[in-house]
Order: C-alpha cells, then structure tokens, then sequence
C-alpha cells in the first residue's frame, strides 16, 4: 500500500464514462448549456476526454455499460428515451483503441457479460485491445441481472447464484486461452527457418463443463497482460466470492462510509483465507461532486444542475433498477412503499441514506427522490470547494479503506475538468492521490499495484494457476485428458 510521508494511504482516481449519448447517472443534464453529452458519437469526444485524464494522471477511465433499456416506468422506454438515460449507447469496446492511440500511459476498463458473450469472442476482443493499447486494459466482469438484457439475447434470465456459478466456471475458460493456450516462447517470427508461431508452443483448450463447452486455441498471441486487469462489482455473498477468488480492482457502493467499510472488510477477509494478499484488490468507491472555487460558485453550479435535471428520467432509472414502477405513484404525494415487499423494502433502505437531503417534518415524495437521482443521488454527491470535497473523499479513504475513487460527472466536459484543475491539485497537496503514474507508459497492473514489472497475474491469483505446462483445474468441468503432445497441430 502505497503511503505518503505523513502515513496516509495514496488512492487512485478513474472517470467514471458511458458511452450513452446522454448522461448514464444524471437524467437531463445534456441540455445544459456547454454539455457535450450529444457529441458521444464522435472520437473527438474521448480522444479529449482520455487526454484530459492523462493531464491529471487519472489511472483509468470506467466504462459502464447497459445492454438494453428498461421498460418499468408506465411499462414502457419513453421516459428514458426523453431523458437521454442508459439509451442510445454505443459500445465502448470499439472506442477503446483510439482513446489509446492518443495517449501513452492512462488506462480503460470495459464492462463485458459472462452471461451473454461467448468466452472465446470476450477472450479475443479484449487480447487485442491489450495488444493495441500496450497493455492498458481491463475487464469489468458482470454476470447481468436485468430481464431487458436477457430478453435482448434472446436468453432466459437465470437465478441470481446460478449465474455467478456460470462466471466462474466461465473464468476458467476464459483462464485457459489468456494464459495456457500459447507458451511465452510460442511467437518466433523466425525468419531463416520460415516459422512465424512454432505449432507444439501452441494448445488446443478443450473444455466440457456443466453450463459451457469449447474447443478452440487462442486466436491471439500472448498479450503485454495476457490477463486484462479484472475489474467486478458484487455485494451478495455469491458476488463476494467471486470477488475475492477473481477481482483485482472492485467497484464498490455505498452512500456513506461506513456501507462500503463492511463490504471492503469483509471481501478482503474472504480473500485473505484463499491465500491472496488482501491489499492487492484495490476498491473504488464512487462519488460525484460538484465543484467551485468558492462554495458559492459551487452551490450556482448545483442550482443549474437542479434546473435542468428530468425529474420522470431520475424516476425511470430508478424503476429500472429496482422493478418499481414509480409512475404509478403522485408525483408530490409522500412514496408510500411496502416495507414487507423485498423490493420495496430495499428501496426504502436506499431512501435512508439520504437523511441529510429532507428537513425535519418533511417526507420523501417522488419529485423529490427524482431531483435527488438526478443530480448524482446514485452517489455521493457533494457540493463544495476542492478542500471540502477533498475532506469527503479523506473521510472515505480513512473510515472505508477505500483504494480509489470512481469519479462520476454532473455535466461534461466542466465536471472531468474540475476534478483535473480544482480537485487533484487539493489532493495532491494532501499527498492523497499519486504525483504521476508508476510506470509511465507502462500496462494497467503495474499501475494499479504500483509495482513496475508485475504486468501479469500476482502468483497469488487463481488465474495463475493456469499456464501453457499446466494441467487445468476445473471448477465445473473435468480435467483436460489430451496430454499437450496431442494438441500441436499446426496454427
């Protein structure tokens, strides 16, 4: 863990981005004016955005991703529709290269279904953006819990553990190509002997499992990482186990401190008991702050926020998540909810963490649960000068043990530059955020673990279990009988 002179931990900072050309998290906030949120269909767009990042040395940039629309709100998408929320979103895979190419050392991390693609495509997309970007990738790993993106395959939704039991015998796959399929010594570009790839360097994976089957080499190389930075977000006892087993960076909620300490806690703990080193897995909690030089700058940014926020958008975003259809409620009629319904109860819980937002005597009504959404309520979302925001952000490190931050935005491109202009210097003066990036122009791992060389899996990792010498261990499958001598045909 990396400290400063004083003893505090170092935390990193991602921008946290979607490729929705609107606002993924805050419901309206393209029709301010200077937003560029209608240009998200560009290059331009994220060529600036990962230039900007890496002028204030922002360790990545996030990429959440929606595969389909919800369609709770009145039972249909025309509120998410106006509102430009979680619609019209292109996929970020395909952005990555070029926001690469215009930079040396900031990295990407993009959201991919283990429910939903297959494991040789997911393996070979993200085996050549490790290539293309040298080595500045990540996985954000999702199994998909929404009935919209099921029905978008054309799948079945399946229950919430047996999807976690998919992923990680998908993992194993997924394991296999990155690092067993090719020796490291498997590339020669041989030019007196005529061999570009020696064939008996190279095995076929042949895997029967309960829920999945392939047989297939590796249609890729060795990449700088071979195994992309692993990125997961997972709360339930099945998602911390995965967590712990796989992830090497965790997205983690949570509207104050102390909701994310016991997650933090309790996944390092299980991760520590399978033999990793707990401070390796680096937790990022978000936080969307509005930033001013002055507290009345700030608050007038806040106040123009609130102007422009799509109340009905916030309340749609909301339905989608928790299957509630808001519309069915008046709007400034106090949101009388069904305690004793699971979903509404857990609806309820989100509601009580914003205490601060109401004034004695006052009730939540659905206006105002939709103004709050709006304007980052999914997050943190403090108003304030850089100290004030930076004081938050110390809160979270100390109290939580939190290793960064996900930095959402109100309205771009003004949020991103006020965290690069106003905030990071506040924190760099702290000494809470790194002064530049541990290996510059170096790949994802050695910067996340600020350790130069480790650019491939810690051997503490499951995945390093799996090597081209190894025999793999499956964890739904049965054990690879072809021995390698069999699985040399030529490539």
């Amino acid at each position: 863990m990396a400290t400063n002179s004083a003893g505090r931990k170092k935390v990193h900072l991602n921008f946290f981005e979607t490729a929705c050309t609107g606002n993924h998290e805050c419901a309206g906030q393209w029709s301010r004016p200077g937003d560029n949120s209608c240009t998200k269909d560009t290059l331009d767009y994220y060529i600036n955005m990962a230039k900007l990042a890496e002028k204030g040395n922002i360790t990545s940039i996030f990429f959440a991703d929606t595969y389909a629309g919800h369609e709770v709100y009145g039972g249909n998408m025309d509120a998410v529709f106006r509102a430009g929320v979680q619609v019209a979103q292109l996929d970020p895979i395909t952005i990555v290269s070029a926001m690469a190419a215009a930079t040396k050392s900031v990295s990407f991390g993009v959201t991919g279904s283990t429910s939903y693609i297959p494991p040789f495509a997911l393996a070979r997309t993200f085996s050549t953006l490790d290539h293309l970007s040298k080595g500045r990738v990540a996985w954000n790993i999702v199994t998909s819990w929404s009935e919209a993106a099921a029905n978008a395959f054309g799948k079945e939704l399946v229950p919430h553990d047996q999807r976690y039991e998919i992923a990680d015998e998908y993992m194993d796959i997924i394991y296999q190509l990155w690092n067993g399929s090719w020796a490291d010594d498997a590339v020669k570009w041989d030019r007196e002997n005529h061999i570009a790839y020696e064939p008996s360097r190279i095995k076929k994976i042949e895997h029967k499992g309960k829920y999945l089957k392939m047989s297939a080499r590796h249609q890729m190389h060795p990449s700088p990482q071979r195994t992309p930075v692993l990125f997961q977000a997972g709360t339930s006892k099945s998602g911390q186990a995965f967590g712990a087993k796989h992830a090497e960076a965790v997205y983690i909620g949570g509207l104050v401190p102390s909701q994310a300490s016991y997650q933090i806690k309790a996944m390092r703990e299980i991760a520590k008991a399978i033999g990793r080193d707990p401070t390796t897995i680096k937790f990022f909690a978000a936080i969307n702050p509005i930033i001013g030089r002055t507290i009345e700058e700030a608050e007038a940014k806040f106040e123009e926020a609130k102007q422009h926020a799509d109340v009905i958008g916030a309340l749609a975003q909301f339905s989608g998540y928790t299957s509630i259809d808001l519309s069915k409620y008046p709007l400034d009629e106090e949101l009388k909810l069904d305690a004793s319904k699971p979903k509404e109860s857990a609806a309820l819980g989100f509601l009580g963490n914003f205490t601060d937002s109401v004034k004695d005597g006052e009730v939540w009504t659905p206006r105002k649960l939709g103004e709050k959404i709006a304007i980052g309520g999914f997050h943190p979302s403090p108003v304030g000068t850089p100290a004030m925001v930076a004081d938050i952000m110390e809160q979270w490190i100390d109290e939580a043990d939190v290793d960064g931050f996900n930095m959402a935005y109100i309205s771009n491109p003004g949020s991103f530059e006020d965290i690069v202009e106003l905030l990071v210097p506040e924190l760099r003066r702290r000494g809470l955020v790194f002064e530049d990036y541990a290996v510059p122009g170096g790949t994802f791992r050695e910067n996340l673990l600020r350790q130069p060389g480790q650019k491939k899996l810690r051997s503490d990792h499951y995945g390093s279990n799996f090597t081209f010498e190894s025999d793999f261990p499956y964890t739904n499958g049965v054990a690879n009988e072809q021995s390698k001598g069999e699985e040399t045909a030529a490539v």
